[in-house]
């Protein structure tokens, strides 16, 4: 559900996407899940554990660093800001931020003595599809309701990246 909420902001900021754009974002979201759980999986109780204590600080600090960034976009006035959500950096971001507690599910499946494969292929997939669907609503949205919905937008990552902390502290 982080992956639709995160994708539907970011098609509030793109508001028109072309077929290039459109799989942009839910590949990378889907990369990153598929990914992260066969990292968490080989890197087993050991390192993981190290980053267990922290990690949805960093999952905070990005979704916050990009939701800022939304904020500060809607208020300022510029011609074109599809490619600063699209950009290396923010997508990044973005894609780590949701991302990251995939680590403990693949520790999970480690644990469990789990096969990874068709786990890992489930969650991509699925995370892509949700991703695709996110991204079309919050388009449709973000050209009915134009800069209003950026800066909703900017304040649902915001508080995304809140909702993490406060599940991992209490």
């Amino acid at each position: 559900m982080d992956v639709f909420s995160v994708a539907t902001v970011t098609g509030f900021v793109i508001k028109k996407v072309n077929f290039s754009q459109i799989w942009k974002i839910p590949l990378s979201f889907g990369s990153f899940h598929t990914i992260m759980p066969i990292i968490g999986w080989f890197m087993g109780s050991t390192i993981l554990s190290l980053i267990a204590g922290y990690d949805h600080w960093i999952a905070f600090l990005l979704l916050s660093f990009v939701g800022g960034k939304m904020i500060y976009g809607a208020c300022k006035e510029q011609k074109n800001k599809d490619y600063e959500m699209l950009n290396g950096l923010n997508l990044l971001f973005c894609s780590v931020a949701v991302s990251i507690d995939a680590l403990a599910v693949g520790l999970s499946l480690f644990l469990e003595n789990v096969p990874l494969l068709l786990p890992v292929v489930i969650i991509g997939l699925t995370t892509t599809v949700f991703a695709l669907i996110g991204l079309l609503v919050g388009s449709r949205a973000g050209r009915h309701f134009g800069k209003s919905m950026q800066t909703i937008g900017g304040l649902i990552l915001i508080m995304i990246g809140l909702r993490i902390v406060y599940t991992h502290i209490f």
